[in-house]
């Protein structure tokens, strides 16, 4: 039968009792609810650096940099719906991962007993949010169900289906980006549908009843008709996606700017050089960054940048100008 499968239970390193860390002192903000928020795009996440790959010691250092400079992961969905709910002060960030690779979240095997990979994405987050309370372990993973090996599902066939219910229970969010990472840029309707329909039908089959909300285009290709990669239908499995990831672009509008469009939010890829550039701009334009008002049922902004809101603002929320 092989190993026993507790995958709702974390590995003895992520279950032991950390010391929460104090909570950085912060430079006074004041409120920007229509600044700019960074959606970060990770892919391979592995002991080496390189174009693609985020080593292991420069995520942690990244989730570190991120925490000291006052950013706090929400979900995409909390971005989709306008509703960070961070204390004043602080900036939402959204952190994905595209492709499914082993790193992002892994398995170990001992007598026995299986547990979360610590220097996996998922075993860093986590710990991650033991130490530091206040950041939450929120993040989307773009998933390819038919990809070849190690990207299908993570890398490890005998957990796939377990991996996809464990990345729900965690409070992760799934999303769609094909069944092969395929290229939607030249490909027809039929084809769009399949890739999109059949992806989510593994999923579900996975974890029934899953609403994936948003698609992760492969290789940032938009198809000519934007209509089947939004909504549609094929061999039986509906998909509706509210939002659609570009691979690049910069910073993305808030969800209360009238610049923001769900069907093209841009990322930042995390490598070095963006973070820095990135992080290093929101430090010397600080008027730019999405500043939380710590008020889930206002938008708080500048005068001066008011004429940036969408109109009209989500129903029951406050506007206050300050």
């Amino acid at each position: 039968m092989g190993a026993a499968l507790t995958v709702s239970r974390l590995s003895p390193a992520l279950l032991a009792t950390a010391a929460a860390q104090p909570l950085p002192v912060l430079p006074a903000r004041p409120a920007n609810e229509v600044g700019q928020i960074l959606i970060l795009e990770y892919h391979r996440i592995g002991e080496a650096e390189d174009r693609w790959t985020r080593s292991v010691e420069n995520f942690r250092a990244d989730l570190n940099r991120l925490y000291r400079e006052g950013y706090r992961p929400v979900s995409l969905g909390d971005l989709l719906d306008g509703r960070g709910d961070l204390p004043a002060g602080l900036t939402p960030v959204v952190l994905t991962f595209d492709d499914s690779s082993p790193g992002q979240f892994r398995y170990l095997e001992q007598d026995g007993e299986v547990s979360i990979d610590p220097d996996s994405a998922v075993g860093i987050l986590l710990a991650f949010h033991r130490a530091h309370p206040d950041f939450a372990a929120k993040a989307t993973f773009y998933v390819l169900p038919a990809a070849a090996q190690p990207h299908r599902l993570f890398g490890q066939p005998a957990h796939e289906r377990r991996k996809l219910r464990h990345l729900v229970e965690l409070g992760f969010e799934i999303g769609n980006h094909t069944l092969w990472h395929a290229n939607l840029g030249g490909a027809d309707a039929a084809t769009i549908r399949y890739q999109l329909a059949s992806a989510l039908r593994i999923i579900q089959e996975a974890v029934p009843g899953y609403r994936v909300r948003t698609l992760a285009l492969p290789f940032g290709a938009y198809p000519a008709d934007l209509a089947p990669a939004t909504l549609g239908e094929a061999q039986g499995t509906a998909y509706r996606h509210e939002a659609i990831l570009m691979v690049a672009g910069g910073a993305a509008p808030s969800p209360f700017a009238a610049a923001f469009d769900p069907l093209h939010l841009p990322r930042v890829q995390a490598t070095s050089a963006e973070l820095d550039h990135w992080l290093g701009h929101f430090a010397r334009r600080p008027e730019e960054r999405f500043v939380s008002d710590g008020d889930p049922t206002a938008v708080t902004v500048p005068r001066p940048r008011a004429r940036l809101l969408r109109s009209p603002l989500p129903q029951g929320i406050v506007l206050r100008v300050h």
